[in-house]
């Protein structure tokens, strides 16, 4: 077995468990199995990266954790806290997309269905701002500016793989859509009657968020280790 095979089982139990438990509303066991995910999907990216990760990296894995950690705890200052620390997630995502990819060429076939996600991601944004929750009016800019930053990580992400197609804009398109519904939901089980499949909607699209944005950076690794190596 690979070094890095244990931490991934770990991680996969983990979302296993979260299913069976927010299924069974077992509440207080399902904290403790979202509570080992994070640490679980680290450790086999730091060991499938040799143990190599840049600093921007490690600053979205800190703020991953404080935002878990904000979300785990439940109390008044949990939604800003949560809110703010996934904010920095995505703006340091999108630094890495305007730093590291190669600008996005457009051909006249690309244009019909990147004119649909546009015009989805606009859709989707004005909905979910345009909710009538007394919550977000009092944040309504923090909201606001949330929810661009989340439209621009994802329109990038579409439409590279729209115009590329390749394994790391799929893990990309993957990981926008994970944190795109992950962020719906939450926002409908804080503000909507409790619902289970809500509940497990939200919970299984976060974790899997984290998945694929792991993967996303080891492939990325990859990529960048190949011109070295030839």
């Amino acid at each position: 077995m690979k070094p890095n095979k244990p931490s991934l089982i770990l991680f996969f139990f983990a979302l296993l468990c979260t299913i069976i438990f927010d299924w069974t509303q077992q509440d207080f066991l399902a904290t403790y199995a979202k509570a080992i995910v994070l640490p679980a999907i680290f450790i086999y990216f730091l060991i499938s990266s040799e143990f190599q990760i840049g600093k921007t990296e490690g600053v979205i894995f800190f703020f991953c954790f404080v935002g878990q950690v904000y979300d785990l705890m439940d109390i008044e200052s949990s939604e800003l806290g949560g809110v703010i620390s996934f904010l920095i997630v995505y703006l340091l995502i999108v630094t890495i997309f305007i730093r590291e990819h190669e600008r996005i060429k457009l051909t006249k076939r690309d244009i019909l269905p990147i004119s649909i996600v546009v015009v989805f991601i606009v859709y989707l944004l004005i909905s979910v701002l345009s909710l009538q929750l007394d919550n977000m009016k009092k944040f309504i800019l923090l909201y606001t500016f949330y929810g661009i930053v989340l439209s621009i990580m994802s329109y990038f992400c579409f439409v590279s793989y729209i115009t590329k197609g390749t394994h790391i804009t799929l893990l990309m398109s993957l990981m926008a859509v994970s944190y795109i519904f992950s962020d719906i939901f939450y926002i409908f089980n804080e503000y909507f009657s409790y619902s289970i499949v809500l509940v497990l909607i939200r919970d299984v699209t976060q974790i899997l968020a984290y998945y694929f944005m792991v993967e996303y950076f080891l492939e990325k690794a990859r990529i960048q280790k190949k011109p070295i190596q030839q």
